[in-house]
């Protein structure tokens, strides 16, 4: 694993806002994917960093929530996952 998250990433530009778009997309139309390319070079498994937050887990699977409120709580779980180079 990467000593690094995916925010971090992000704040050097080597993540973009749409490849985090794309993954919390991709993620909210198959929850079971496997390990997601989340830019050159790096892939994420988008559905273990959602597991691993105990409030993107209530979040996405709260029927009351709204798709802005389970985009807002996956994206966070994406940024602050560790992503495996590639």
């Amino acid at each position: 694993m990467a000593d690094f998250t995916t925010g971090e990433l992000f704040k050097t530009k080597a993540v973009t806002d749409d490849e985090v778009n794309v993954a919390v997309d991709a993620y909210l139309a198959a929850p079971d994917m496997g390990p997601f390319p989340i830019a050159e070079g790096y892939r994420i498994n988008i559905d273990a960093a959602v597991k691993a937050s105990n409030f993107a887990t209530l979040v996405v699977s709260d029927d009351h929530a709204s798709p802005a409120q389970k985009v807002k709580a996956v994206r966070t779980a994406i940024l602050l996952a560790r992503p495996v180079a590639s």
